[in-house]
């Protein structure tokens, strides 16, 4: 069974530039690479109590429930390591309280929306995370290659209503 997971885009125009707030993964899963924020639905928990959580405690970030941007999901398959498989629900955010803050997880940092660290992140973000940030909506399903690193292939299904969570079934 897939873990179920949360991410969340935050987005701020500064300087006459969008950017998008990543940041370098210091422990766990993915350490050293450049990653979304956000982390596993605790049991019990709603995709985005958890979001909200999450961000709090990766960035010192607020946001609130009623401007999160459902923007689709994601589903990762490791063949060669099921026990990573990921169902990923994506948000995006325009609206948050405070300042980014280094956690003990995450060294939070904005980029440019135009100008993604693909060569630091998973080779998979590029298959997705371009699409949701121009717009784009759906459901992706990413099946890594044996390595778990490189991808095999990426598929794409437009939504048919509403972009729905893991809460409400897909």
């Amino acid at each position: 069974m897939s873990a179920s997971v949360t991410l969340c885009f935050l987005l701020r125009t500064h300087n006459s530039q969008n950017q998008v707030l990543l940041g370098l993964k210091k422990t766990g899963f993915g350490v050293g690479k450049v990653v979304g924020i956000g982390g596993h639905v605790e049991r019990g928990e709603s995709v985005v109590a958890a979001i909200c959580r999450e961000v709090a405690e990766e960035s010192s970030l607020t946001v609130e429930a009623l401007d999160l941007i459902p923007a689709g999901t994601v589903e990762f398959v490791f063949p060669a390591q099921p026990a990573w498989d990921m169902f990923t629900t994506v948000f995006l955010c325009r609206k948050f309280a405070g300042h980014a803050v280094e956690s003990d997880e995450i060294r939070p940092q904005w980029y440019p929306v135009n100008r993604l660290p693909h060569a630091q992140m998973w080779a998979d973000a590029s298959h997705w995370l371009p699409a949701f940030l121009a717009g784009e909506r759906g459901h992706w399903r990413v099946v890594l290659n044996d390595d778990n690193e490189t991808v095999a292939s990426s598929t794409h299904t437009p939504p048919r209503g509403p972009v729905p969570t893991e809460d409400q079934g897909s």
